[in-house]
């Protein structure tokens, strides 16, 4: 009779249970994805001030989230704004080892006001977390 009465417990604690573990998993999920956001940007200004010589930061942006607005997905989008002397071929054949210029998840682009931006755009270690919904 005493098992009867935990298995009742159980089926009755369910219904509570199972949204908030599922609410804890996202919650780590979007925690693993901003950590690996803020790593990739690291990553990515370490490359830049390693292979470039006379870089200047202008500015660092990232972004964690559904960056593209197409699908419910996680991306881990990383930017930066810097100057240098180099023309865009010479700086994509310095990165060529870290990555590769595809013109849509990582990429090179000259501003009008003579500054680089550098675009990194990867799927999050927890792509389908409610975050890119």
């Amino acid at each position: 009779m005493k098992w009867v009465k935990r298995f009742g417990i159980v089926m009755l604690s369910l219904p509570i249970a199972l949204p908030v573990v599922w609410a804890l998993y996202e919650i780590f999920g979007m925690y693993i994805n901003h950590i690996t956001t803020k790593e990739q940007t690291n990553t990515l200004r370490t490359n830049l001030e390693s292979e470039i010589s006379d870089i200047e930061i202008i500015s660092v942006y990232s972004e964690t989230g559904n960056t593209s607005g197409t699908g419910n997905h996680v991306e881990c989008l990383s930017s930066i704004t810097f100057s240098t002397e180099m023309r865009e071929t010479e700086i994509e054949e310095c990165l060529s080892e870290y990555y590769v210029f595809d013109g849509w998840n990582y990429y090179l682009n000259k501003t009008d006001d003579g500054y680089y931006i550098i675009y990194i755009n990867t799927s999050a270690p927890f792509a389908d977390n409610i975050e890119g919904h």
